[in-house]
């Protein structure tokens, strides 16, 4: 019988491209996919949405023609996809890949996307308590998204520290555990690493280059029509409530759009927070092991190519055309 690591050699292929966000992950999924006749497979937890394409960054449909793309666009703003509903779709995309005899590219930059694939997380299977979740929900809006995630982090630091004060449905869920089992979130995880023979590349920046970025695709997302893109949802029965407008940008447009704030203010706004996000995504980093780290003002191209073509046992190429 073939040794452990024997058998881990044999399993197909998953290469992981990760980062913070406005660093470059669409751009280098599509150099590599194209490359090495893979498909990407979305791990962002706002991309799945439809309709929300300028505020996400979703790859354009010219960039989703030009290389097959799953699980973005899959999901109306108004229903919720849990975790586990997610892993799932992922791991049957990336098994439909390797079947296509391609090479599957799992691109973005939502930690607990990227671990439930990687790591293969058992989700705690707890029911959900419609009224424990009005409570808390009536607790955020009283007291602040703070002070419900101040209340987590008393009882579940190792969550808390995974769940951005903004993400109230995910601050619910984590107290909800909490509350109905008398036990953390994090004691109930456990994990089964997936079959697949994982490459993870992180995408890095210097914070004042990356900055610099976030403010210039604010401004590039305004131009681009954020702004009609939020009167558009609203306009189709959305309500700027939902916890898919939870995405960086919206309510701030949807501020705007009500008079509550001059788009100036909104844009600032929206940077500001973009800032301090990206903060909480390298702690959520820092969890993921074994990543492969690039910093991207240093043009890493060649050198990424080329670790991925030994990891894949192939010849790098300088064309456009996928590695033989």
């Amino acid at each position: 019988m073939p040794s452990p690591d024997e058998q881990a050699t044999a399993w197909p292929p998953l290469i992981v491209i990760l980062g913070p966000t406005a660093v470059g992950k669409t751009s280098l999924s599509l150099d590599l996919a194209t490359r090495f006749d893979g498909e990407i497979v979305g791990a962002d937890s706002r991309q799945i949405y439809q309709g929300m394409d300028i505020g996400t960054a979703k790859p354009t449909a010219a960039e989703q023609a030009r290389v097959p793309h799953h699980l973005v666009d899959i999901q109306s703003p108004d229903r919720q996809m849990a975790l586990a509903t997610y892993q799932q779709l992922a791991f049957s995309a990336i098994d439909a890949i390797h079947l296509r005899g391609r090479v599957p590219f799992l691109v973005g930059g939502s930690a607990l996307y990227l671990r439930a694939v990687t790591e293969g997380l058992q989700i705690p299977e707890v029911a959900p308590n419609p009224a424990l979740r009005a409570e808390l929900d009536a607790f955020a809006q009283e007291n602040g998204r703070a002070a419900l995630h101040a209340r987590l982090q008393a009882s579940d630091s190792d969550a808390a520290a995974q769940i951005h004060p903004n993400n109230l449905r995910r601050v619910i869920r984590a107290l909800e555990i909490v509350q109905t089992t008398g036990r953390r979130k994090s004691e109930l995880e456990s994990a089964a690493p997936p079959p697949y023979r994982i490459l993870k590349i992180g995408l890095d920046l210097p914070r004042a280059r990356l900055h610099e970025r976030i403010d210039r695709r604010v401004h590039e997302m305004v131009n681009a029509g954020l702004v009609e893109e939020m009167a558009s949802l609203l306009a189709a029965g959305y309500s700027s409530d939902l916890p898919s407008f939870s995405s960086l940008g919206y309510r701030d447009i949807a501020a705007y759009l009500r008079g509550e704030t001059t788009l100036l203010e909104a844009v600032e706004r929206i940077q500001i927070e973009t800032h301090r996000f990206v903060r909480h995504q390298y702690t959520w980093f820092r969890r993921i092991p074994d990543i492969h780290w690039f910093d991207e003002s240093q043009t890493p191209q060649t050198a990424i190519r080329e670790l991925v073509a030994s990891f894949l046992h192939r010849d790098t190429v300088d064309g456009d055309g996928p590695a033989p």
